[in-house]
């Protein structure tokens, strides 16, 4: 398997805090992959779920013993970003901070470029 690990993205302690909680209820290894996909109110938006393990060609960021995967294409539109978990009185979610977005939607899961 060709995994590249590199500093392209980062997956915070508190993500990977909660990324080990719901794996460990799923019983499932601790790994997000983060996607990317057209649609959404700004022309793209995230996707999470755990992966069974990395692919090839995906670039992995690790964390206290979490991964986070992201393939090849979505890393392009990705690339420095940040993946937080924030709890909020308006609730709690995956948060990407991306410095490449030129816009995003009020509800931060989709952004455009």
């Amino acid at each position: 398997m060709d995994t590249n690990t590199s500093e392209a993205i980062i997956l915070t302690a508190s993500a990977a805090r909660r990324v080990a909680a719901i794996a460990a209820k799923q019983g499932k290894p601790a790994i997000l992959r983060l996607s990317v996909e057209g649609g959404g109110c700004s022309g793209f938006q995230y996707r999470f779920g755990l992966a069974d393990a990395p692919e090839e060609g995906d670039t992995l960021a690790e964390t206290d013993g979490v991964a986070l995967v992201v393939d090849e294409m979505s890393l392009d539109l990705v690339r420095g970003s940040a993946v937080d978990f924030v709890e909020s009185l308006g609730g709690s979610a995956f948060q990407v901070t991306n410095p490449n977005a030129a816009s995003g939607c009020g509800c931060g899961s989709s952004f455009a470029i």
